[in-house]
């Protein structure tokens, strides 16, 4: 048996014919910059996240840097963040201008809120914490640490569309909050897409103005920015996945189920709190012997991933710029390990690579 991490093929007919509708619609009104289609699609994404406005974008990392440009974070600000993220996180923060600092992460791979008032410093502007895997963060004291501070809370939801807790919704919870619809996402367009969210109206026009080269009426540019336009035809696509997407969640649950069930003894399995609800963007297991295991699943057809491996103040560009105290997150990197959990699994596919790790653990301990 051959499982892919991930299958990105349309093989639903009736999807596949949805989406092509989807298509024809944009070619047929010919509206492909800021169709009708993104309106719509803005006011659905407001709607599920319980925020007055949303400003679609061309990808979550613009997400994200529209977010802090809108904010007015820039040179000589500081936003404490996590170190176990894409490295888009610390390149948005970097490119305004402003400097990342990380603080540590939790056994559950998301920020650590005890570490972040010690890092807090009179140029702190802002908190960007990272729903990791597609579990939120403890926002309540994350959100209570900010008023305390005074200081702007930014979700970098981009693996989290649709995560809950016990207080709320992913993308309800900070000043603005940013989400990634690449089509690896569990909500996902069919190319590169994003969004943010606000309840702030002077916010969300700074980003709609941001996202069309810092222009008001698409004319007479008031701040220098780039192209973060979203395209009608993602946002089309969007609106057909959107349909869809409470069954695509409850199957990535259901496969992360049977999973714990499965691996609790041999693996470190991802956790919910009471009241929560990962969406699994990952099934980031943590193990011991992580590389070989990696090898032996490889080489039982099983394709895996390492989310991510190289912790963002360790990367090239960034090589002695950073003081860093994460010990946790170093370790943890050494031993995460994404295993397939798509939608798109069969529940042979999922016994097959349960079984597979566990019959790889079985000869060590023999």
């Amino acid at each position: 048996m051959k499982v892919p991490y991930l299958d990105l093929s349309v093989n639903d007919k009736n999807l596949k014919k949805d989406l092509l509708a989807a298509v024809d619609q944009v070619l047929s009104h010919g509206r492909v910059v800021l169709g009708p289609e993104i309106t719509e699609f803005e006011n659905l994404i407001a709607e599920m996240c319980g925020r007055k406005y949303a400003v679609g974008v061309s990808s979550g990392t613009d997400a994200l840097y529209v977010s802090l440009r809108s904010l007015g974070i820039g040179p000589g600000d500081e936003v404490i963040t996590t170190p176990m993220s894409w490295i888009a996180t610390a390149n948005a923060i970097v490119l305004t201008g402003a400097k990342p600092v990380f603080v540590d992460i939790r056994s559950d791979l998301n920020i650590n809120p005890d570490k972040i008032v010690e890092a807090i410093t009179p140029r702190t502007k802002a908190i960007l914490p990272v729903h990791y895997t597609g579990k939120i963060c403890d926002m309540e004291v994350i959100g209570a640490i900010a008023n305390e501070y005074g200081l702007l809370v930014i979700e970098d939801a981009a693996q989290a569309f649709a995560a809950k807790n016990s207080y709320g919704i992913a993308g309800s919870f900070g000043k603005v909050a940013c989400f990634s619809m690449n089509a690896m996402k569990v909500l996902h367009s069919y190319g590169e897409a994003g969004v943010v969210v606000t309840d702030d109206e002077n916010i969300k026009e700074k980003m709609v103005s941001l996202r069309y080269a810092g222009t008001v009426n698409r004319e007479d540019c008031v701040i220098p920015s780039l192209n973060f336009r979203i395209h009608t035809l993602q946002a089309a696509l969007l609106l057909v996945e959107l349909k869809r997407i409470d069954k695509i969640i409850s199957q990535r649950r259901r496969i992360a189920a049977h999973y714990e069930g499965l691996l609790r003894d041999v693996a470190v399995c991802p956790h919910e709190d009471t009241g929560s609800e990962s969406v699994y963007y990952t099934y980031t297991i943590q193990v011991d012997h992580r590389d070989e295991l990696r090898d032996f699943l490889a080489n039982s057809n099983i394709e895996t991933k390492i989310h991510h491996p190289i912790l963002m103040p360790y990367h090239t560009a960034y090589n002695g710029c950073f003081a860093t105290d994460i010990p946790v997150a170093e370790r943890a990197v050494q031993r995460i390990l994404s295993i397939p959990n798509h939608e798109n699994m069969t529940d042979d596919e999922v016994d097959y690579v349960a079984s597979t790790i566990l019959h790889f653990y079985s000869n060590k301990i023999a």
